[in-house]
């Protein structure tokens, strides 16, 4: 069950990078605005990673196989 939803989260962090990326290169957000989502996605990740090695999964385990789909990340 861990697996699962840590691979969820994992997934929603991936997708708000992208976003934030976008958004920046878009020129929406400020200085600060940036500063601070840098800083909230570093702390995210880190807190991911702890995550991961607690329950005691490896990278690849987050990377579900949804069959005919392909790997989940």
């Amino acid at each position: 069950m861990g697996q699962l939803v840590l691979t969820v989260v994992k997934l929603l962090h991936e997708l708000l990078e992208k976003q934030s990326i976008r958004r920046m290169e878009g020129g929406s957000l400020s200085d600060e605005e940036i500063e601070r989502l840098g800083s909230a996605l570093m702390r995210q990740a880190e807190e991911i990673e702890q995550l991961r090695m607690e329950f005691g999964l490896t990278e690849e385990d987050l990377n579900l196989d949804l069959g005919p789909l392909g790997k989940l990340l």
